[in-house]
């Protein structure tokens, strides 16, 4: 058996939806401040969490003043083979 759309169930629908949406509208101007503080304080959280790892870290390296030290590892250098190929002179002609 098959069912056709009505008319009235159609209205209904979009009402419905239209409801929905203005809900949705209504919730989320209340809630998205209190969501944004959430998300901002926990990103306020880990930033300071990052920033005392790194200090720390650093505060563990006494350093006298005026030394001088270089954190940068220097890369090995890989074996380059000179023996490439043959040199060849030339000359342009003219």
């Amino acid at each position: 058996m098959m069912q056709y759309a009505s008319l009235p169930g159609f209205l209904r629908m979009i009402l419905i939806l239209i409801l929905i949406y203005y809900v949705f509208k209504i919730l989320s101007r209340l809630f998205a401040p209190a969501l944004m503080r959430y998300v901002t304080k926990k990103a306020g959280q880990r930033f300071g969490q990052q920033f005392n790892t790194h200090t720390q870290s650093g505060a563990n390296k006494a350093k006298k003043e005026g030394e001088i030290s270089i954190d940068k590892i220097p890369r090995s250098k890989k074996d380059t083979n000179n023996n490439v190929g043959e040199y060849v002179d030339y000359e342009e002609i003219d």
